[in-house]
């Protein structure tokens, strides 16, 4: 059995497959996912998992070198996301079309508008 705080196989194995500048987003119930971009739903009912709960476990597994955010997040969304790692904003609807470019969309049950992060991989050497 998988010792480390990720236990969901299929989220893993994307993660263990991303090279470096690959994108990840995870994103709240409402974000729509284009087609063709892996979904890995992780809803239950809205608030069920946060937002933060799944951000904070994917972190332990992937080496993130930068973050994208909407510029209509919260100013509190945005201190919450403080890491070692550069943040941006660009319009919500720029996000969405950034997000036809990644590798998989985690959806999670948090119904905080704008609670949405790409996440770009990078290298652990």
């Amino acid at each position: 059995m998988k010792k480390t705080a990720l236990l969901h196989a299929e989220l893993s194995h994307v993660i263990a497959t991303m090279g470096h500048g690959d994108m990840l987003v995870i994103g709240d119930v409402g974000l729509p996912v284009p087609p063709g971009v892996t979904t890995i739903d992780l809803a239950v009912t809205l608030g069920v998992p946060r937002f933060e709960q799944v951000l904070n476990t994917v972190l332990t597994e992937l080496q993130v070198e930068k973050a994208v955010i909407a510029e209509e997040a919260s100013d509190t969304f945005l201190s919450e996301l403080a890491r070692d790692f550069e943040i941006t904003r660009m319009s919500h609807e720029n996000f969405k079309l950034l997000s036809h470019d990644a590798r998989a969309i985690v959806r999670t049950g948090e119904a905080t508008p704008y609670a949405n992060v790409a996440l770009i991989s990078g290298v652990v050497f």
